[in-house]
């Protein structure tokens, strides 16, 4: 799964960076977005790239967009207070799952996503746990070994509340089967996008690429290390975050 994860680009600059139109900056949320969060959770604010059309005949262009993290059907239905009814909080869509899923399947016909990262935390179950205890769990941070940005699939949504009420962008992570060295921390993984699927992924005119869908994540080039328990609680949030948790500890790169 991807519970947690942190990214330090500036949605601008990130607009500037892959060639996109800046829709994020100056709209409500992108002060909360803006600067470096090393411990994005659930609910957060972030940026997400989508390709949209200006005019119905034109090329779909990417925007960056500011989202709520934990998609919110456009179905659901509005709480006594105006906003979405609580329901399960939906950070993490399976890959095999969503195309059929009715929570998902509307949102990963034209309404597909990037979720841009520098990298995101995993918990690895401590297997020496004595018998009758709750078992421990190790925190891993997982990146790209040459410093860019990781891009994982995720499908958005728009909800429309109340009369007059300003819709609601929301998205979710598309997760698949952990592969190599990444399998022996959890079982789940982000699905990591190639930037020469980019386009074909958020192409709101075709439907979601099943062979990306389908097929094992390339996971060549990526780095991993333990870090200190500080991520497990939201409250923590720096660079100290994706630091080795020991001087001496060493990076596995993912060959």
């Amino acid at each position: 799964m991807c519970g947690r994860f942190a990214v330090t680009t500036d949605p601008a600059l990130l607009a500037e960076k892959i060639q996109a139109i800046d829709e994020a900056t100056g709209t409500a949320g992108s002060e909360r977005a803006g600067g470096p969060n090393y411990n994005v959770a659930p609910t957060s604010t972030i940026a997400a790239v989508v390709a949209r059309h200006s005019e119905p005949d034109d090329e779909p262009t990417r925007r960056v967009r500011l989202m709520r993290w934990g998609l919110v059907p456009p179905w659901v239905k509005a709480g006594p207070n105006g906003a979405p009814d609580s329901g399960p909080l939906l950070i993490n869509a399976r890959a095999d799952k969503v195309t059929t899923s009715p929570a998902f399947r509307s949102a990963a016909k034209s309404k597909r996503c990037l979720i841009p990262m520098d990298g995101y935390y995993e918990w690895r179950v401590n297997p020496d746990t004595p018998a009758g205890k709750k078992a421990g769990k190790t925190p891993f941070y997982l990146h790209r070994a040459d410093g860019e940005l990781l891009f994982m699939a995720g499908l958005w949504s728009v909800w429309k509340g109340p009369e007059g009420a300003k819709p609601l962008l929301s998205c979710t992570i598309i997760t698949t089967d952990a592969v190599g060295e990444l399998a022996e921390i959890h079982d789940r993984m982000p699905l990591v996008v190639p930037e020469s699927d980019w386009d074909t992924w958020l192409d709101p005119d075709a439907p979601a690429d099943a062979a990306l869908l389908g097929s094992p994540p390339d996971v060549r080039g990526l780095a991993l290390r333990e870090v200190s328990t500080l991520v497990n609680s939201v409250r923590n949030n720096g660079p100290e975050l994706i630091e080795p948790a020991r001087p001496q500890a060493e990076q596995a790169t993912l060959l």
